[in-house]
């Protein structure tokens, strides 16, 4: 199977089918189980473990008990077996930031029950910390990898359990890099997204 070309935006070097390839998060089919599947906790910054440290005492009492118990153990992160950083996790699989709670659909605005949320998130939300969650699950299902050279790439992840993602982006015909405007807005600039997008316009065309 050939790779998709390489386009670069600014200093940026993405997999064209952040482009042409169609996501939407349907959490009342998938149920966030992105936070309870895999292998591996999400890649994460030295910064950003050191922001989840500094607000741990606030999410702490959402955290189940098998979780603060890893946590206790190892810490909020640790080093997978690529030589990652990432978040602990419980079980194996489990984020241990990872709590089950109730979420309004923003499409239907019909409740979402025993949905696995983010608690860092929650904290957030609710006004109670100025972090929100890695950047790698704000930016799921790109991936990024930032270069020995200082060059950052950005890959297009494709997970089976978010099946229900790529199909109800395909129904609403919403492309990976406008789903995911917010964040890397956040993340590189309203500029470099403005690049972005006339970039993709033109692949289209």
């Amino acid at each position: 199977m050939s790779l998709p070309p390489i386009l670069q935006v600014g200093e940026v070097l993405l997999s064209s089918d952040i482009i042409t390839e169609k996501f939407c998060c349907d959490l009342a089919v998938c149920k966030g189980r992105c936070c309870i599947e895999g292998e591996a906790g999400a890649p994460v910054s030295m910064d950003e473990i050191l922001e989840i440290e500094q607000v741990l005492d606030v999410v702490w009492n959402d955290l189940s008990a098998s979780a603060q118990a890893v946590i206790d153990k190892q810490g909020v992160a640790y080093t997978d077996q690529e030589g990652d950083l990432v978040t602990s996790i419980v079980g194996g699989k489990d984020c241990v930031f990872t709590y089950e709670g109730e979420l309004d659909d923003p499409s239907t605005h019909q409740p979402i029950r025993h949905c696995c949320l983010c608690s860092l998130e929650k904290a957030f939300r609710t006004g109670k910390t100025r972090f929100c969650k890695p950047a790698s699950c704000a930016l799921y299902p790109i991936r990024a990898k930032r270069f020995s050279n200082g060059t950052i790439g950005l890959n297009y992840h494709k997970w089976n359990i978010c099946q229900c993602a790529r199909d109800k982006g395909r129904a609403l015909d919403i492309p990976v890099y406008r789903f995911l405007e917010k964040p890397l807005v956040e993340r590189f600039g309203q500029e470099w997204y403005n690049e972005l997008c006339s970039v993709a316009e033109q692949w289209e065309a």
